[in-house]
């Protein structure tokens, strides 16, 4: 090396003294993530999905999240909870993903939702070109 250390870095040892601040249970927040919800230890959280439920091929789409895929599938055919879903009728579950953990699901869903429907759509058509409803399918 040249003689210049990195700033946070002990070069007799080789440790970050960033990993000397963190303890267990803290959390670093990556950049263009949103911060909140970081706020918790990921690594006690289970998974969760992200889903997109239509009314009909190439109709209305809504992007959602969930940790529980078959009961929020459930929730949107029935119209059991109010909002958006309900009101434009949309109970065809098209594309959903699995992710490790919620957060995870939370940042791809944020994602997803500043894309261009066209966007939406041609991932929709990559793994459901029939726009075929998968919550038949969810229990196999």
């Amino acid at each position: 090396m040249d003689g210049r250390a990195e700033p946070g870095h002990d070069e007799e040892t080789g440790e970050s003294a960033v990993a000397d601040l963190l303890g267990p249970g803290s959390y670093v927040v990556m950049p263009g993530l949103d911060p909140g919800i970081h706020a918790q230890d990921s690594g006690t959280m289970r998974g969760g999905w992200v889903c997109i439920v239509t009314n009909k091929p190439n109709g209305i789409l809504y992007t959602g999240v969930t940790g529980d895929l078959a009961r929020r599938a459930f929730e949107h055919r029935e119209g059991a909870v109010p909002g958006f879903s309900r009101r434009y009728g949309l109970k065809r579950l098209v594309w959903c993903e699995r992710h490790e953990t919620i957060i995870a699901a939370i940042q791809r869903e944020k994602n997803i939702k500043h894309w261009s429907r066209a966007w939406k759509v041609r991932l929709i058509l990559a793994d459901n070109p029939d726009w075929d409803d998968l919550y038949t399918t969810l229990n196999r």
